[in-house]
């Protein structure tokens, strides 16, 4: 599952003129690595709960920025699968 989210979301940086060539599962999504602004963040969750049926808070922006891709990706497996049951 972690895999086809992987997927999912260097798809949908891509489609957000997001140069994923450098990404890894260590690269973080905020300034410090992907360089996501906030607006970017807030697209990509959108993206990831509208594709597996997962929710993020408001207040998880911040959160979300100092995520890893792994990390991100870990989270939506776990609340993707949890949300199933």
């Amino acid at each position: 599952m972690t895999d086809e989210i992987r997927q999912f979301v260097l798809e949908s940086l891509t489609d957000m003129n997001y140069s994923t060539e450098d990404i890894s599962d260590g690269t973080t999504l905020g300034p410090a690595g992907a360089d996501l602004e906030s607006l970017a963040l807030v697209e990509l969750a959108l993206r990831v709960e509208d594709r597996f049926g997962v929710k993020f808070g408001e207040d998880e922006s911040d959160q979300l920025a100092g995520m890893t891709v792994g990390e991100f990706c870990q989270t939506v497996a776990v609340r993707a699968s949890t949300s199933a049951h």
